[in-house]
């Protein structure tokens, strides 16, 4: 049995991606505030394997404690292959980081860089003696490659992702049987950060015009198909080969 571990899979691209990942032979284990008795229904009709952990990830040291313990608690040949997912991520207060007050600022960044650290941490830490395949995605974006004026809090938190899987990958590569780690940005979304982002107050976000524009011109990916992306590139047999890397890559 494969194992997945998912977080923020209760919306946008997380709920997708949780969706299409249920299937027999595979156990997901997601980590979102609420648990989804929908998603456990599909669980059910396919006959894959669901555990949800109703947790908070702007308290990350609590879900890495937990995480690592349910890890060594499973026998190492149980799984045949295991992966992280760290989807989850805040968009914090639209507009310059002076409009944003101390507790928005720190959640944005617990849940975009902090949590998937200490995840990554523990999952690897963890798993460390499975011989089997091991891979850490983390979801990032292309806001954290650009600068965009008024995004400042999440593009930092996207950019900090980024290099943080550029060490991990270092770091796995000199180890045997080390992970494979890629931080992904997934493309344009039309999801509920995307509605945010273009109702947002153009005098603090002097971009909304052009994600106004993308989804005029259709340019924006449903939550289903970009997880269909992300999934894909996950399954890749070079998964890895460039710890920073994007859907749209060849």
């Amino acid at each position: 049995m494969e194992l997945v571990i998912l977080t923020g899979a209760s919306r946008g691209l997380g709920r997708a991606m949780a969706e299409q990942l249920l299937a027999p032979g595979r156990l997901l284990l997601t980590m979102s505030r609420h648990p989804d008795a929908a998603l456990q229904e599909t669980a059910a009709q396919r006959g894959g394997a669901l555990e949800q952990w109703p947790l908070d990830l702007a308290q990350g040291i609590g879900a890495a404690v937990r995480l690592e313990a349910w890890l060594r608690a499973e026998k190492a040949t149980r799984f045949s292959a295991a992966t992280l997912i760290n989807n989850a991520g805040l968009l914090g207060r639209v507009g310059p980081i002076e409009e944003s007050d101390a507790e928005a600022i720190a959640a944005a960044l617990r849940v975009g860089l902090e949590a998937p650290a200490l995840l990554s941490s523990v999952f690897l830490r963890a798993t460390e003696s499975w011989q089997v395949p091991r891979k850490v995605l983390n979801i990032s974006s292309g806001a954290g490659r650009r600068a965009i004026a008024g995004w400042s809090v999440y593009c930092a938190a996207k950019a900090g992702l980024d290099h943080l899987s550029r060490v991990m990958a270092e770091d796995e590569a000199r180890r045997p049987n080390g992970a494979r780690v890629v931080s992904l940005a997934p493309g344009v979304i039309d999801t509920d950060m995307q509605v945010q982002l273009r109702g947002a107050d153009p005098a603090l976000f002097p971009e909304r015009e052009r994600f106004l524009g993308l989804q005029a011109a259709g340019q924006l990916d449903s939550p289903a198909q970009a997880a269909a992306k992300v999934l894909r590139y996950l399954a890749r047999a070079d998964f890895g080969s460039n710890p920073v890397a994007d859907v749209r890559d060849a």
